[in-house]
């Protein structure tokens, strides 16, 4: 029956609880000192199996709880070996796994390396004047926060402090975060920037030392060869002519007027891009290839490319600044007031410009203008013709000349400069261009937002004075209708076959 009362027989003095006086008031500090007792004995560790009483009591409980088995007091001694069992842990093997190191502590240790500051800080003050003016990346992101574009703030901040490490290495004029483009595998980070002028000087002599000792070395290669051929028997000449190859635009001009570096993350190392042929931009426009995100991955494709995808992400950059790099009208105006606006190529900054207000800049596309030169059909921002041949050959190649005068190209003219983006042709039945307002709630601190629909991910704001161009996408162009390869060249006729055959 229930628990013993304290006259009932069986509840003896040496039994706890039992007080022969009943009315008196048992001191709180003894009991509280007496709990303390009891539980640091029941935390008390085995020396053999390094369990403590308390924790196994509680244990023991809980999978009771938990389960809620039929005739529990008859099991309680399996329950408490299961327990135990379950605590059991094996000794370590011999042979031990290798430690990984997760790819977010890596990831941290090189964002780390971005604080680092390298030197004192009395020689930074001392070359302040002479560095070149660092982007803010940060206010830019503010502005197209507001538009739900761009990146989280911490990227933005490690993109912020990796451009301050380009241009502390490299010998830059001016520097700009032009974007991020997305890979497969990996993704581009990429920055604008513009040279010191003997820099680009040198670039261009390397090259040309390096086609005239390949030119060379082709020159005695096809000498070689024709001796050879000259004793064997010559099969017939192909009537194949290949078109002439179109030269690129110098360093500082046209599709090459800005150096691009980029990098897989805030951290790694930089890697400059090679200046981009009219050939590279002539192809890229032909096909359609996902970034894997390794600037030596080739690029299989038909018609095949010439390079690999360090040369395919700098066509498709050139392609997409000439496409949507704007500006607000009447921001730029151009250097020579007596140069022509087609021919023109150089630009300034226009001191006396009124900024318009937003709402104006919304409504009305001729608000927005291009800063940057179309490519044209050719792959150049600036028609060359291919059929022209150098003075030397001239007198030897007369005859040729007059046959191919009625073949010769019709000189391309692309859209001047600072032309205003309400020319730009749609797509069907979509526009070139969305242009909004950042909020429609508070109109006086709206920003005006811009959207290419041409290449979706880029975009531009205009606020005052301040404005911004960035791309956010896979570098693929907009097309209405289903990407479809270009189809091989048509199979080329027979030998004829006649009786002397």
């Amino acid at each position: 029956h229930g628990p013993y009362q304290p006259h009932e027989p069986g509840y003896g003095l040496d039994q706890p609880g039992y007080s022969p006086y009943e009315d008196e008031i048992p001191d709180a500090q003894a009991r509280m000192l007496a709990i303390k007792n009891a539980k640091a004995y029941l935390l008390k560790t085995s020396t053999k199996s390094g369990l403590n009483l308390y924790d196994h009591f509680a244990n023991i409980l809980t999978k009771i709880l938990d389960e809620q088995p039929t005739n529990t007091v008859d099991i309680i001694e399996n329950i408490s070996k299961d327990v135990k069992w379950a605590q059991f842990r094996k000794k370590m093997d011999t042979l031990r796994d290798e430690h990984l190191i997760p790819p977010t502590f890596e990831a941290a240790e090189k964002y780390k390396a971005l604080f680092v500051k390298e030197g004192e800080e009395e020689e930074h003050e001392d070359l302040e004047d002479e560095m070149p003016s660092l982007p803010n990346v940060m206010e830019t992101a503010f502005y197209f926060e507001q538009a739900g574009v761009g990146l989280n703030k911490d990227e933005s901040y490690y993109i912020f402090l990796a451009l301050k490490n380009l241009i502390n290495v490299q010998p830059i004029q001016t520097c700009r975060f032009w974007g991020k483009i997305l890979g497969l595998e990996m993704n581009y980070i990429i920055a604008e920037v513009q040279l010191q002028e003997g820099e680009e000087g040198e670039e261009t002599g390397e090259e040309g030392e390096e086609t005239i000792a390949e030119g060379e070395k082709e020159m005695s290669e096809a000498e070689e060869e024709d001796e050879q051929k000259e004793k064997e028997a010559e099969p017939p000449k192909s009537t194949y002519k290949p078109p002439p190859e179109i030269p690129k635009e110098a360093n500082g001009t046209g599709t090459n007027k800005y150096v691009y570096f980029v990098c897989n993350e805030p951290g790694k190392p930089w890697v400059k891009l090679p200046p981009v042929t009219p050939a590279q931009i002539v192809c890229a426009r032909k096909i359609k290839k996902f970034f894997t995100g390794r600037l030596d991955a080739p690029i299989v494709s038909f018609p095949p490319f010439p390079g690999n995808e360090a040369n395919y992400l700098r066509a498709q950059i050139a392609r997409i600044s000439a496409g949507t790099h704007v500006s607000p009208t009447g921001f730029y105006q151009f250097a020579n007031e007596d140069e022509e606006e087609e021919e023109a190529d150089t630009y300034e900054e226009n001191s006396e410009f009124e900024p318009p207000p937003v709402a104006e800049m919304v409504e009305s596309l001729t608000t927005w203008a291009h800063h940057v030169k179309g490519i044209l059909k050719q792959g150049r921002c600036v028609w060359i013709n291919p059929s022209q041949k150098s003075e030397e050959n001239e007198e030897e190649e007369d005859e040729e000349e007059e046959e191919e005068e009625g073949g010769e190209q019709q000189e391309e003219r692309g859209l001047p400069l600072l032309t205003l983006i309400s020319e730009d042709e749609g797509m069907k039945d979509i526009p070139a261009w969305t242009a909004q307002a950042s909020t429609n709630l508070i109109p006086e601190y709206s920003v005006a937002i811009l959207q290419s629909n041409r290449w979706p991910g880029a975009y531009a704001f205009a606020s005052g004075r301040k404005f911004e161009n960035i791309y956010f996408g896979w570098g693929h162009k907009y097309s209405p209708e289903s990407h479809t390869p270009e189809l091989p060249p048509p199979a080329q006729a027979e030998y004829p076959s006649g009786p002397e055959i």
